[in-house]
């Protein structure tokens, strides 16, 4: 998270920072996501969380439905940065290029 903020800064790009660690998102933004990038790719499989997780709980990563619901209890399990635009637009990770181009 520290190189999308200093990369945010050294452009001169406000952003409001919403930390889903500390508060877990809501159902109906989580299927805005899901709808513009796809459920799975919300999913960070690389973090502590998902790799703990127990395999009845990956199972419920296969349908998005259930993988939400999941993803709405272990928002640490939720892939980041997640940059929303104003015009909807999203981009998942930190990738400077695809940001750059939103503005």
């Amino acid at each position: 998270m520290k190189k999308t903020f200093d990369f945010l800064e050294s452009e001169g790009i406000e952003y409001e920072f919403v930390d889903y660690k500390k508060h877990a998102p809501d159902g109906a933004l989580l299927v805005r996501f899901a709808d513009k990038v796809g459920y799975e790719a919300l999913i960070n499989k690389r973090g502590t969380t998902y790799r703990k997780l127990e395999d009845e709980d990956k199972k419920k990563l296969e349908s998005e439905k259930s993988a939400l619901v999941v993803l709405a209890e272990k928002s640490s399990m939720i892939k980041r940065p997640i940059i929303e635009f104003p015009d909807g637009e999203i981009v998942l990770g930190f990738e400077p290029e695809q940001i750059k181009e939103q503005f």
